[in-house]
């Protein structure tokens, strides 16, 4: 994650200049050919290089796909093409962890890397096959290397500071000085001629910049719902891991299913206004969360995940299709690395307040049973905040509104 942390705004943008197609295979051929390397690893040092390469190879990935998409279909069907997308997407997510399961109690980790093999040369013989053209709007325009730099250093910073939050008090300082490391880079951004992010879309974009920031906070706001429940659910409700993982997938299964429909939605009708009634839906689900109880019935809980599901799928392949229509063609891949930086960034902010709530109600204490009743106060008042960080959301939404 730190590693596509880092590369995902860059990759967007070589993208831009060199030709999405371009980056979007050389991703898919990287990240295979690290798979590949994973399985063969000899020590954990091995293991954690490959995977940061392996990472850079997702960026390249990430940042293009959805860019490559949106300008491959006209803008009438562009929502249901991301909501296709996004379904896929979260199609995987979803049978990710059972197939993961099988494959390691069956053949062991490495069959997990064995698999990158033929799933990633496949891919790669299909794009080579199937995807012609190419895409780079902004061919011929120099690289910011020393932007993309900065940007690297601050995000590393950034993420380091935010993972040892509960380890050492020099993570706040690093937090700190990583958020100034943003600001350094957004000033050097805005007195470069060719930035690897152009600032103005921010300045002068209403709508690209409060669908962003939309974007970032409804990630910041449903990210540690997982986390919480799925401690909930086995410490609390004394499920086993296995049942635990059964009742949360019904969230990723439920925005697999509906985004294709949402996404159509998003055609039909204005897109902001499709995704604002999402973001009021994770609200409320977030909401009705922040009220569980030891006591709390499995429908209940059941029903709450279906919401978060149905209220995630309708804001987020419509809310990438206003980001993604609100800028000029030559800005799409950077407009797609920066959603992915937004979602990063938001599980960060995400897990931040987790930490935080965590030193505070539970004291360093693990959960036991003796501790449950501090655990929930936990769980409670983060999901709470995730409520209103949600509630920001929608005024965003909002506020990016046609008049």
């Amino acid at each position: 994650m730190l590693s596509v942390s880092i590369f995902m705004l860059t990759m967007g943008r070589l993208g831009d200049i060199h030709g999405r197609r371009r980056i979007f295979q050389y991703g898919i051929a990287v990240f295979t050919l690290m798979g590949g390397l994973l399985s063969q690893a000899w020590s954990i040092h091995a293991v954690i290089v490959f995977r940061f390469l392996q990472g850079i190879g997702g960026a390249m990935i990430a940042a293009t796909g959805m860019a490559i998409v949106v300008s491959v279909f006209p803008p009438e069907q562009r929502g249901k093409a991301l909501g296709i997308t996004v379904a896929c997407v979260y199609a995987g997510l979803s049978c990710g962890p059972f197939v993961g399961g099988s494959l390691i109690t069956a053949f062991g980790w490495r069959s997990l890397f064995y698999l990158c093999v033929p799933l990633g040369a496949g891919s790669f013989f299909l794009v080579g096959w199937k995807l012609r053209g190419e895409w780079a709007d902004a061919k011929g325009e120099p690289f910011d290397w020393i932007g993309a730099a900065a940007y690297a250093c601050a995000i590393v910073v950034l993420i380091v500071g935010a993972a040892n939050l509960g380890h050492a008090k020099w993570s706040w300082g690093l937090l700190a000085a990583g958020i100034a490391g943003l600001g350094m880079f957004i000033a050097l951004e805005m007195r470069t001629k060719h930035p690897v992010l152009n600032v103005s879309l921010f300045r002068n974009n209403r709508v690209f910049a409060l669908s962003s920031l939309a974007a970032l906070l409804n990630y910041a706001a449903t990210f540690g719902v997982t986390f919480f429940f799925s401690l909930y659910l086995q410490f609390v409700k004394g499920m086993t891991p296995q049942q635990a993982g059964a009742v949360l997938i019904v969230q990723p299964v439920a925005q697999a299913l509906f985004s294709p429909l949402c996404g159509r939605l998003s055609d039909r009708y204005s897109a902001e206004w499709v995704a604002t009634g999402g973001m009021a839906l994770c609200a409320t689900g977030l909401g009705i969360s922040a009220a569980i109880s030891a006591f709390t019935s499995l429908p209940v809980l059941v029903a709450v995940f279906l919401l978060l599901g149905l209220g995630f799928a309708l804001f987020s392949s419509p809310n990438m299709s206003v980001i993604m229509g609100s800028v000029a063609p030559r800005y799409l891949g950077v407009a797609s690395g920066l959603v992915g930086s937004m979602r990063t960034l938001g599980m960060m902010t995400s897990m931040t307040i987790i930490t935080v709530l965590l030193s505070v109600f539970m004291k360093g204490h693990s959960i036991t049973f003796e501790t449950q009743t501090d655990f929930l106060l936990t769980m409670r008042a983060a999901l709470a905040c995730f409520c209103l960080l949600c509630g920001g959301g929608i005024l965003c939404s909002i506020g990016r509104l046609r008049r």
